[in-house]
């Protein structure tokens, strides 16, 4: 049985590891960067808050390349923030796969992994660029947001309950078997197996941002609850119970809402 001793054992920062602190620090440097609005976004608003639907899309692809450039910045640091927390797992155990190598050998390696992870992340925020110039989000949302929340809610629950959710949900959890397919020496080891690691990651979790984006990618409160989810989907022992329960509860709550627009 757990006790409240225990419990600040585990917890305890002194019993942490040095690069789980920095991988969490890292993380939290990048919630105050974006709660803080540090990151400089070009032009205006349109008369609407940054945290609605479509916004900052609309915002960086009327102003070009220097807009969609500082729209990935703002993406990647998003990124950093929401997935650095739930990859600490498999940080401390490639960490602990470096055994023999000298710090400066540890230290290098290591921030590959984490440059390599950040850098595909915020590769994907070409993704929703490339939605909103086809299909802009902000005029969709004000049009047709029941529909919009509705269909992405659908996709979210199906995508949960699939095959290829669960496959890339299990190398998440399970770092082991990854590191022992994948492990490679060197610096240039390092990024391959982050790069590959990242492709699993974002399979697991690329819907969980669509509907982030559908329901605005700066709003703080929806970060936060996605956030939580996909950390505890992939941390904690009934992470895939929890998985299938957002996967049946988006679905319901989709089709509910679509049904009540029709209506």
């Amino acid at each position: 049985m757990s006790t409240p001793e225990s419990f600040r054992n585990r917890f305890d920062l002194h019993r942490l590891p040095t690069v789980a602190l920095v991988t969490y620090v890292i993380a939290l440097f990048a919630w105050v960067a974006i709660v803080g609005r540090w990151i400089p976004m070009s032009g205006g608003t349109m008369g609407r808050r940054m945290s609605d639907p479509g916004v900052p899309e609309a915002m960086a692809l009327s102003n070009g390349v220097t807009g969609a450039g500082l729209y990935l910045l703002m993406w990647g640091v998003m990124m950093v923030a929401m997935m650095y927390p739930s990859s600490v797992p498999f940080i401390r155990l490639y960490y602990k796969t470096l055994e023999g190598t000298s710090t400066a050998g540890k230290a290098a390696r290591i921030g590959a992994v984490l440059a390599t992870y950040a850098l595909m992340w915020t590769l994907t925020g070409i993704v929703p660029l490339l939605v909103n110039a086809a299909v802009p989000v902000a005029p969709l949302a004000n049009a047709h947001r029941g529909f919009l929340w509705g269909g992405t809610l659908v996709l979210l629950g199906g995508y949960q309950l699939s095959p290829y959710k669960y496959r890339c949900l299990r190398y998440c959890r399970s770092p082991l078997g990854f590191l022992m397919s994948h492990h490679r020496p060197g610096i240039w080891g390092a990024i391959r197996m982050s790069w590959k690691y990242s492709i699993f990651c974002i399979g697991c979790c690329w819907v969980l941002f669509a509907f982030m984006v559908v329901v605005g990618s700066m709003n703080i409160v929806w970060m936060a609850l996605i956030t939580v989810v996909l950390s505890l989907e992939r941390t904690v022992a009934w992470g895939r119970q929890l998985a299938h329960a957002v996967g049946i509860f988006a679905g319901i709550a989709g089709l509910a809402i679509i049904v009540i627009t029709i209506l």
